[in-house]
């Protein structure tokens, strides 16, 4: 795995989480943005950090629930092009495509890793 495309997955992840963040904080008012800001991140993180694949190279190899690699890919796809549409939603019209690009562009960067999900 090559550093800058683990560095651009890094980025990617942090992007969506944040996209998602902006559309909770933009659809909500007063105290409730901030509650559903902390939700989303909570539950989005919990779902990124504990299913995974056994033994993925890209991750710690560790899967504190073991799911198939066709599941983690959906996984990664809802999340990484969710928070894209998120962005897009909140009518930030130029980050939720450029967003979505780059993960386009990540996964071609490493469909050998899309392999080994579709095979494990």
């Amino acid at each position: 795995m090559h550093p800058a495309n683990l560095a651009l997955r890094f980025f990617l992840e942090i992007a969506a989480l944040g996209g998602f963040s902006v559309l909770g904080w933009t659809l909500t008012e007063g105290w409730w943005r901030y509650l559903a800001v902390i939700v989303v991140l909570a539950v989005l993180m919990s779902l990124w950090g504990v299913f995974a694949v056994p033994d993925d190279p890209s991750r710690s190899g560790n899967a504190p629930v073991p799911v198939s690699g066709g599941l983690r890919l959906m996984l990664e796809f809802a999340i990484l092009f969710g928070g894209a549409g998120a962005l897009h939603a909140a009518e930030y019209n130029w980050a939720g495509p450029s967003l979505a690009a780059l993960v386009i562009l990540h996964y071609l960067l490493w469909a050998d890793r899309i392999a080994w999900l579709l095979q494990n």
